[in-house]
């Protein structure tokens, strides 16, 4: 997602945030009684400085992310890694089977009614 989509977004979300607190706060203003320490409804000014506040925030962040992008790069899966936890999640493996990976082939001696463990598989000889 581009820099300008992902600022929009946190003052759209910041906003609607500040919305349900607004919201809340008139909905607890109105329940208590004039001894209360709640504060009343925020003014006009105060809410437009939240507004440019979240705007700022929303450029730094877009600006970080331009200056940075490599601390927004996605972390890469280790393919060996899927490839075994695909493995070990194989519901449809029965005795017997044989599991070819990277590592070699392997012959899966678990049995159907039980968890998967890499010690079911056993490692065939290679020829």
């Amino acid at each position: 997602m581009n820099g300008w989509k992902t600022a929009a977004t946190l003052v759209v979300a910041l906003g609607i945030v500040d919305c349900a607190n607004l919201s809340c706060a008139e909905d607890v203003a109105a329940s208590t009684t004039d001894d209360s320490p709640l504060q009343p409804e925020i003014s006009r000014n105060a809410w437009r400085q939240r507004i440019e506040d979240a705007k700022r925030r929303a450029r730094e962040v877009a600006q970080e992310r331009r200056e940075h992008p490599e601390l927004y790069m996605p972390i890469p899966e280790d393919p060996d890694l899927v490839a075994t936890e695909r493995v070990l999640n194989d519901e449809s493996l029965q005795a017997g089977d044989i599991v070819s990976t990277n590592q070699g082939m392997f012959v899966f001696r678990g049995r159907t009614d039980q968890p998967r463990r890499e010690e079911d598989f056993v490692p065939l000889p290679a020829r």
